[in-house]
């Protein structure tokens, strides 16, 4: 059977209503993300389904940043 643990404490926040500090943090950085997606030719649907497919947002961020590195 399987364990269950107690939700870890540092990671509380995740699941609570976000404060509007924290939406409009959010909001700017989604921006950012879009804007900078779109600088180097991805979609922002382009990028939800990339994270739907199972991409993390790290790897997107890591992925983005690759394209706008000039190619050796």
């Amino acid at each position: 059977m399987e364990e269950v643990y107690p939700p870890d404490r540092r990671y509380a926040n995740l699941v609570e209503t976000p404060t509007l500090t924290d939406q409009e943090v959010l909001e700017r950085a989604i921006t950012k993300l879009v804007l900078l997606g779109k600088q180097v030719g991805v979609s922002a649907e382009q990028m939800i389904d990339m994270l739907e497919s199972g991409l993390s947002v790290v790897e997107l961020v890591e992925y983005l940043a690759a394209r706008t590195s000039p190619s050796s």
